[in-house]
């Protein structure tokens, strides 16, 4: 029977062996252990501009996105910060075509720092993860909490509701628009998610197509209808494993992630609606679940 028993946490600091740069080995080892996916190691120690040398620079292999890694033991501080922010925005200059993402990793982010951090979050894309070192006999394990994450746009709002009702059109619209064909398409696609609840409906407004219920905006969810054969299906929602396996794993028609702006989009076409029709039920839920996290 396996024994319980609380881990000895000590601090990385103050230990006589264990430096920064084996950390910063540590994670270029194995990306995965500070929580941000399944990354690839660009660059350590990356000298910049008359501004020192950002610890660690990753990169996703799927989005292209950056993110600029900065490593401190003990606890946050005010030059913590601003590096970091300062890194980021170096690398963010150099190479706009990607988006980039600051993180800090610290063993202790104090409450009064964790406020400071959350000011930029929402402007700056911004991470905050807390590094903990616990000792089991000889060994020592290290484990990250994520304890800032970033803000997410808000896709909902006061303004966003009246720019639907002010760009408000009908169905007849998108027919003249796209064509009768791909509006059937978006037809039978609402018949497949009034499945789950039997009451959403569309809002046709001039830039897309919508979906409420019971009168609300649904808000992570929005169409677009094309001319001929398909439609496009926008979820808007974070990144997801899961909702990544399921796209990958039932041959959907993916068109990429959009990391700045939060969304996943699939094209649809009738034989998705005839054959994937379950598929697309869960895929739904699961973006409606997503994005209430």
């Amino acid at each position: 029977m396996s024994k319980l028993f609380k881990p000895e946490q000590i601090s990385i600091r103050d230990h006589p062996e264990i430096t920064e740069r084996i950390i910063q080995a540590k994670i270029a080892e194995d990306p995965s252990i500070i929580g941000l996916g399944d990354l690839i190691l660009k660059d350590m120690e990356r000298m910049q501009p008359r501004a020192g040398r950002l610890d660690l620079l990753f990169q996703d292999p799927e989005t292209y996105r950056r993110y600029e890694v900065e490593i401190q033991l003990g606890k946050t501080d005010e030059s913590h910060v601003i590096r970091t922010i300062e890194y980021w925005e170096i690398e963010r200059k150099r190479y706009p075509q990607y988006d980039h993402c600051a993180v800090i990793i610290a063993e202790d982010i104090t409450s009064r720092f964790l406020n400071v951090i959350s000011l930029f979050n929402g402007f700056i894309p911004l991470v905050a993860i807390q590094m903990k070192a616990f000792k089991f006999g000889d060994d020592i394990g290290l484990v990250f909490t994520k304890v800032l994450d970033e803000m997410p746009l808000g896709f909902v709002d006061e303004d966003e509701e009246r720019e639907v009702q002010q760009t408000s059109t009908n169905r007849d619209f998108w027919i003249k628009r796209a064509s009768n064909e791909t509006v059937l398409l978006a037809d039978k696609f609402l018949e497949i998610i009034n499945e789950t609840e039997e009451c959403y409906q569309f809002i046709y407004t001039k830039s897309n197509v919508r979906i409420s219920q019971n009168g609300q905006l649904v808000p992570f969810i929005r169409l677009r209808i094309r001319k001929r054969n398909h439609f496009v299906l926008v979820l808007l929602t974070t990144k997801s494993e899961n909702i990544d396996s399921l796209i990958e794993n039932n041959d959907l028609d993916d068109m990429g992630y959009n990391v700045k702006l939060s969304r996943y989009r699939i094209r649809i076409s009738n034989e998705d609606l005839l054959t994937k029709r379950d598929v697309l039920k869960e895929l739904f839920l699961m973006a409606k679940k997503q994005y209430s996290e």
